[in-house]
């Protein structure tokens, strides 16, 4: 598929008319995750700040700054409004243009979307509060913290170095009930019944804070990555909410 720059942002274009979907992909990953999902379909799929052909942002942000970005990025498209589909980290970014900007958001999609807390979130260990609040007065080294908190982090968190570091810290402490409570459009909650990193009872939740239209579906013998294991599954809802 073509990458072209739209402002700020490198995106994959599919079919040949006005792009109707944008589609904004997971951490760690990059638009061309959607290329089984959108072949044949009028969309774009960006590469966001900091993964696949978009440079890291300078400074880090949240998912209301990267919503700023992908805003910048579809006014290079036109004014819409678009069927936006999001997954993993690409769907809290989609959540918040949603609900700032009705205009532009005509469905929303999301798939395996961190949209709200577990609910079983514990604090850190004694231990690492410590040695976190001995760090803070110079008592602990920068290397031994960096151990720990490398010790005790996520794949994710692993592998993410500098500024993207600084913005995965950022996304995964925030909750969106405010913009779920803030959606006007439809909004179709697509699951992988097996996912164990943003389990389903979260878009159960996530349903009851939404005010107007929401379809909620999961996908037996899936896991998170529904985008490439299950992309029928996404294409039809993405379809679906385009003839809504």
């Amino acid at each position: 598929m073509p990458l072209r720059a739209f402002g700020p942002l490198f995106g994959q274009v599919y079919g040949s008319g006005t792009p109707a979907v944008i589609a904004l992909h997971g951490w760690g990953r990059r638009g061309s995750d959607f290329d089984a999902v959108l072949a044949g379909v009028d969309a774009v799929a960006f590469d966001l700040p900091g993964f696949g052909a978009t440079p890291a942002p300078e400074t880090p942000m949240g998912a209301a700054g990267y919503a700023d970005v992908v805003e910048t990025a579809i006014a290079e498209l036109g004014e819409g409004p678009y069927v936006v589909v999001g997954h993993s980290f690409g769907g809290r970014i989609g959540t918040v243009l949603a609900a700032r900007r009705p205009d532009l958001v005509r469905a929303l999609v999301l798939t395996g979307v961190p949209l709200l807390r577990r609910a079983e979130g514990r604090r850190p260990p004694a231990s690492y509060r410590l040695v976190r609040w001995l760090h803070a007065r110079g008592l602990v080294s920068d290397a031994r913290m960096e151990k720990l908190k490398r010790s005790r982090g996520s794949a994710d968190y692993r592998a993410a170095t500098g500024v993207m570091r600084d913005v995965l810290v950022t996304v995964v402490n925030e909750s969106y009930a405010d913009e779920l409570a803030a959606l006007r459009c439809p909004v179709t909650l697509l699951w992988g019944a097996e996912d164990t990193d943003v389990p389903p009872s979260i878009a159960v939740r996530a349903a009851e804070l939404i005010p107007g239209p929401v379809t909620l579906d999961t996908i037996d013998g899936v896991g998170h990555l529904t985008v490439i294991d299950a992309p029928s599954r996404v294409r039809q809802s993405i379809t679906e909410a385009m003839s809504s």
